[in-house]
């Protein structure tokens, strides 16, 4: 089986970088749009086969950098384009690890450092929201990764009801930092968490964002 990783690339220019909070959502929405379109496209055009390999093994994430004709070109390939207030973040669908498009492997990893210049809003009890751990330092691209693996567990854990309700929201999340006692009963509270396999930044089993929707919560103590 090859060995496959999902390339997610995010639009910096110079000018006009996007807000963190808004790149992290835009990754995030890509995944399960992405699946999505996988799943209900017609005549094989949905990428079936790559994602399914993709999905029978790691479920690597890649985050790379784009501006200018870089970013154009990113849009030439096959993929999705998901925009979140000030972001733009493209999905392709999964490559072999060791055979990217050459549009895609000239992007850059570095360069993601990404800030807010507001504090986000609280989430609502009916949103998807994936909570970052506040004891870990991440780059943005790192976090977009983390949130985009959330993600996908939401959509794992949800109904055929549970996701037409997504998609009619567009499949859009919340991404936000929990405090510490929060984040502490989340962890513990049995909705999904995601442990980083520890290739880059942080230590090999970190917990790293947790999955929380009202579709996964049956079951979950109230936190």
């Amino acid at each position: 089986m090859t060995e496959r990783v999902l390339p997610l690339v995010v639009r910096i220019e110079r000018a006009a970088p996007p807000r963190r909070t808004d790149a992290l959502e835009a990754a995030a929405t890509a995944v399960p749009r992405l699946l999505d379109h996988a799943e209900n496209a017609e005549n094989g055009d949905g990428w079936g086969e790559e994602i399914a390999e993709w999905q029978d093994g790691r479920i690597r994430k890649v985050v790379r950098r784009a501006r200018g004709a870089e970013w154009r070109r990113a849009l030439a390939l096959p993929g999705i384009t998901v925009t979140v207030r000030t972001a733009e973040v493209r999905v392709h669908p999964p490559v072999p690890l060791d055979d990217w498009p050459r549009d895609l492997a000239r992007l850059q990893v570095s360069g993601t450092d990404l800030a807010d210049d507001a504090v986000p809003p609280e989430p609502g009890p009916d949103d998807v929201v994936l909570w970052i751990n506040p004891r870990l330092t991440m780059t943005a691209g790192k976090a977009m990764a983390q949130a985009g693996h959330a993600a996908q567990f939401a959509w794992w854990g949800a109904g055929e009801a549970d996701r037409a309700a997504w998609r009619g929201g567009g499949f859009a999340v919340r991404v936000r930092t929990a405090g510490p006692d929060r984040w502490d009963a989340l962890a513990g509270s049995g909705l999904p968490v995601v442990r980083d396999a520890g290739f880059t930044e942080i230590e090999p089993g970190s917990a790293t964002v947790v999955a929380d929707a009202p579709w996964l919560r049956a079951g979950v103590p109230e936190v």
